[in-house]
C-alpha cells in the first residue's frame, strides 16, 4: 500500500512540474526563515543555562531608591564578594569579574595587541564550566602572574606552536605566564573576553578598593547543593547596610540575587523587579516564525486546492473502485510530507549558504549542530508537521468530492461568496501585508536611531582606552596632544560617553542638599 502512493505521489509530481517546483520552493523558503529565527530563538533561550553548575549559580545586585523610584542594578562593590564567601556558609564560592579594567596592551615579541580580557577571581574556572583545552582549571588562575588564553587568541600570537608556559607581556611593565588555554567562547554566553588574570593584577594595579559605594563589578555566587535561594537572599539583603553602619558613608542599598540563567532574558526592572527583558523579542519573534509558517503552509493549501478540478476524476474513480476516505486522505497528507521533505532539504541549504550573513545580522554566531541527534529529531518534527498542516486542508477538501457528481461532469468548484480557500488567500494577505508593514516600520525606526542627533559631534572625535602608565602620565599626554595640534581639546572621564561603566554616589558641592546625594 505504502508503495503504491508512493508511485502515485511520484507521479503526480513529476506530471506536474511547474505546480512542483513552486509549491516546494514557496515552503522551502518559508521553512528556511522560520529555521533561521528558530536558531536564533534556541542561542538566546539557552544563553548562560550551559554550565554545569548554572542551577546554583546566582548574580549579585543592587536595589536602592533613587528620586523616590526603587531601581535595581547588577553592577556591585568589590568588596561584596570576599565579604560573602568569608561569613556565609551557604556559599560555595564567589567569583568577581571586573570587564571594565581589563583591556591592557598585550606583547609577544614585536606583536602587540590592544585586547580585552576579565579580571577574575581564581575559582572562576571552576564556577564556569567553559572547556579548558590546555591547563588545569583548579590552578590555572592561583598564580598572581598567570593568564589563561582563548584559543583565537593563541593562534594570533603564537600560530600553531603551543602557547602553554610562554610569557606575555602587559602594559611593557609585567610578565605573566600562559597557564591554560580555553576554546573559544560560544555565542550564547554573556562573557566576551579574549584573555583572564588573575584577581590580584588588580589588586597589584591599584584596582582593587574596599568601598562598599563603588559598583564596579560582577558578583557571581554559587550556592551549595540543596541550599534554598529564597532563604540565602533573606540572610544576604542587609550586608551592605550591616558593614556600613556608623562609617562616613552608611549605605541604603540592599542585596538580591537572579539566577543566572534568567539574567540575559530578564534584563528590564520595574518597580525594584526583573520583570521582562530580551524575552520579549524572543517572543515577538516565536510569533513572527508562527505567521511565516503559516503563510508558507497556507500558500500550499492554496496552490492545491487550485487543483482541485484536475484531481477530482482521480479521487471519483478511486471512490468507485472502492477507496476509503480516510485512505484518500492519508494519500494526500502522504504526498504533503514528501514535499515537506523535498523542501526540508532545500530549506536546510538555504539556512547554511544564508546563516554566516544572518550571524553577522544579528550578533551572534548561530550553526546548525549535526552531530546533536536532538537536531535532527526536530527536524523530522518539523517536517512532518509542516506537512501535516500544509496538506491538512487539501487532503479534507479533495476527499470529500463526490463520485457521482464528478464522473457526470456536473462537479463544480465551489462558487458561494464565503469558502474556505477564500478564507485562506485573506488570512495569507493578512498577515504578509502585516508582516511587511511592521518590517517597513522597524527599518524607519533604525534608521531614525541612526541619524538623529546624539548630543555631541561624531566628526574628528577619538576615544582610547588609557592603560599601563598612561593614568599617571594623563596630564603630560594631554599637554602633548595639545602643543602638537594633533587634538584640539583633551578630556578624560570615567567611561566611554556611550557606555555606562559603574555606579557612584553620595557627591556633595557648596551648596548641595542630602537628596542630591542619591540623584
Amino acid at each position: 500500500m505504502l508503495k503504491n502512493y508512493l508511485k502515485l505521489t511520484l507521479r503526480n509530481l513529476v506530471k506536474n512540474k511547474a505546480h512542483t517546483f513552486i509549491n516546494i520552493s514557496g515552503l522551502a523558503i518559508g521553512m528556511a526563515s522560520v529555521i533561521l529565527i528558530l536558531l536564533w530563538i534556541q542561542n538566546e533561550m539557552s544563553h548562560d543555562r550551559f554550565y554545569e553548575k548554572t542551577d546554583r549559580i546566582y548574580l549579585a545586585n543592587n536595589r536602592d531608591k533613587f528620586n523616590g523610584d526603587l531601581q535595581v542594578w547588577n553592577n556591585t562593590p568589590k568588596v561584596l564578594g570576599p565579604t560573602i564567601k568569608r561569613e556565609y556558609p551557604d556559599v560555595e564560592d564567589v567569583v568577581r569579574v571586573n570587564g571594565y579594567g581589563g583591556n591592557f596592551l598585550l606583547s609577544v615579541g614585536d606583536k602587540h595587541l590592544s585586547i580585552h580580557g576579565d579580571l577574575v577571581d581564581s575559582g572562576f574556572l571552576k564556577t564556569f564550566s567553559f572547556p579548558l583545552l590546555q591547563g588545569d582549571r583548579n590552578s590555572a588562575l592561583n598564580n598572581h602572574n598567570s593568564i589563561i588564553l582563548t584559543q583565537q587568541l593563541a593562534k594570533k600570537f603564537f600560530g600553531n606552536d603551543d602557547a602553554m608556559g610562554k610569557i606575555i607581556r602587559i602594559d611593557s611593565s609585567d610578565n605573566f605566564v600562559v597557564t591554560g588555554v580555553l576554546k573559544d567562547l560560544p555565542s550564547n554566553t554573556s562573557f566576551d573576553f579574549e584573555y583572564l588574570l588573575p584577581w590580584a593584577y588588580a589588586t597589584k594595579t591599584g584596582m582593587d578598593d574596599q568601598s562598599w559605594g563603588n559598583n564596579s563589578v560582577l558578583t557571581y555566587i554559587l550556592l551549595k547543593q540543596g541550599v534554598s535561594h529564597d532563604a540565602f537572599d533573606a540572610k544576604l539583603r542587609d550586608i551592605s547596610i550591616n558593614h556600613t553602619k556608623g562609617s562616613a558613608y552608611p549605605q541604603t542599598t540592599r542585596i538580591f540575587t537572579q539566577p543566572l540563567k534568567d539574567a540575559w532574558l530578564y534584563s528590564k526592572s520595574e518597580n525594584g523587579q526583573y520583570v521582562a527583558g530580551r524575552i520579549e523579542k524572543v517572543k515577538l519573534f516565536g510569533i513572527i516564525a508562527a505567521f511565516i509558517l503559516l503563510i508558507a503552509c497556507i500558500n500550499f493549501m492554496n496552490l492545491s486546492t487550485a487543483r482541485s478540478e484536475k484531481r477530482a476524476k482521480e479521487v471519483g474513480i478511486r471512490k468507485v473502485v472502492g477507496a476509503q476516505k480516510n485512505s484518500l486522505i492519508s494519500q494526500f497528507i502522504g504526498e504533503s510530507i514528501l514535499l515537506a521533505f523535498l523542501a526540508g532539504i532545500i530549506a536546510i541549504i538555504i539556512v547554511q549558504l544564508s546563516l554566516p550573513a544572518f550571524s553577522q545580522l544579528v550578533g551572534s554566531k548561530l550553526a546548525i549542530d549535526f552531530s546533536n541527534p536532538f537536531y535532527w529529531l526536530f527536524a523530522c518534527l518539523f517536517i512532518v508537521f509542516t506537512g501535516f498542516l500544509a496538506g491538512s486542508y487539501p487532503a479534507f477538501y479533495l476527499s470529500s468530492f463526490q463520485p457521482v457528481k464528478v464522473l457526470k461532469g456536473t462537479f463544480k468548484a465551489a462558487s458561494a461568496s464565503v469558502t474556505p480557500r477564500k478564507v485562506l488567500v485573506v488570512l495569507q494577505f493578512t498577515f504578509a501585508i502585516a508582516l511587511i508593514i511592521s518590517t517597513i516600520i522597524v527599518e524607519q525606526q533604525i534608521k531614525y536611531a541612526q541619524k538623529r542627533d546624539a548630543g555631541y559631534s561624531k566628526d574628528h572625535l577619538a576615544f582610547i582606552i588609557m592603560f599601563g602608565d598612561a593614568y599617571k602620565n594623563y596630564s603630560l599626554i594631554k599637554r602633548d596632544l595639545l602643543s602638537s595640534g594633533a587634538a584640539t581639546t583633551v578630556t578624560a572621564t570615567s567611561a566611554p560617553i556611550t557606555e555606562h561603566w559603574s555606579d557612584s554616589w553620595g557627591f556633595s558641592w557648596p551648596g548641595s542638599m542630602a537628596d542630591d546625594e542619591k540623584n
